[in-house]
């Protein structure tokens, strides 16, 4: 493993309490920093409260539910992603997802249409995403997943779509918008609210297929979104930091919210994005108070579930 900084003890403190609502471990089909359980030690460690296990390809509910019973100290939380191997826009996935006790429904991520029609690339010098070699490998065999839509030609939510939200609106989950373009995401969005949904995540808006301008970014935040802002995006050159540094004052801290999208063998240990991007942040201008409130409060309020709010 290549080396990379340490972050600093203040930073550490400040981000104390958060989750990390955007972490990619194994197992997985492709090859990760650490593992879920180990991860769990890390996370006691360093004093973080929990975090989301992502993957494109499968329910992490499961995994989650066992790993919180080994380190019951820290809140491991599942989740689903709307892609093709999970049956696409899948009312029956989520359901399950949710009785399980997922937290997190990401619309579709290498599968959407939006993904799947981007000619958008990378900052000269950036690392591309793992998942890209995976999707290519499948391509060449001939597995290729329909793509998921979630708008109809004239831009209207599609009813299979809603039909998710509610499901998601009964089980008080988090709505994260994966991999749809702004126009895409303003339409879910505003869908979600709609349907009862009362927790959204715009997810990476800077990431190299969306690139959301701020425009599209304020309305999101308008419309009750939080936006989130991924450590490895700017981290493995996707977007510039002055760029996103830029974006989060424009759009308002109150509305954005720090993840790590970590776990890639190359990248930094997954327990320490938060706190390093703490120190990115203080360097930029940013006071305490701007970090604690991204990183702690706005991850908390994704995660944790108020006792009025638990699911019948």
């Amino acid at each position: 493993m290549s080396e990379h900084p340490v972050p600093s003890a203040r930073a550490r403190a400040l981000v104390a309490g958060a989750y990390d609502t955007h972490v990619h471990v194994a197992p997985d089909v492709m090859e990760r920093r650490i593992d879920d359980l180990d991860l769990a030690g890390r996370f006691a460690e360093v004093g973080l409260a929990g975090f989301v296990l992502k993957s494109h390809y499968v329910t992490t509910a499961e995994r989650a539910m066992v790993v919180r019973k080994v380190r019951p100290e820290v809140d491991v939380l599942g989740a689903v992603t709307l892609n093709g191997s999970m049956g696409g826009m899948n009312p029956a996935a989520v359901e399950i997802a949710g009785r399980q006790g997922a937290r997190v429904v990401w619309m579709p991520t290498v599968d959407s249409g939006n993904q799947r029609r981007s000619s958008a690339t990378d900052l000269p010098g950036a690392k591309p995403a793992l998942w890209g070699a995976l999707q290519a490998d499948l391509h060449a065999q001939g597995i290729v997943p329909d793509v998921v839509e979630v708008v109809d030609p004239d831009g209207r939510v599609l009813e299979r779509v809603r039909q998710v939200l509610r499901v998601i609106a009964r089980h008080d989950l988090v709505l994260a918008t994966g991999h749809l373009d702004g126009v895409e995401v303003l339409a879910v969005v505003r869908a979600a609210t709609e349907e009862g949904v009362r927790r959204i995540v715009v997810t990476h808006p800077e990431f190299t297929s969306q690139r959301l301008p701020v425009a599209q970014q304020r309305e999101l935040a308008e419309a009750g979104a939080l936006l989130e802002r991924c450590f490895t995006t700017p981290y493995t050159g996707k977007v510039s930091w002055p760029d996103l540094f830029g974006n989060i004052r424009a759009v308002g801290v109150a509305h954005s919210v720090l993840s790590s999208d970590l776990g890639q063998p190359f990248n930094p240990p997954v327990e320490d994005g938060l706190a390093l991007f703490a120190d990115r942040l203080l360097e930029a201008g940013f006071s305490e108070r701007d970090v604690q409130t991204m990183a702690v409060e706005n991850s908390r309020r994704l995660a944790v579930v108020a006792a009025d709010r638990v699911p019948a």
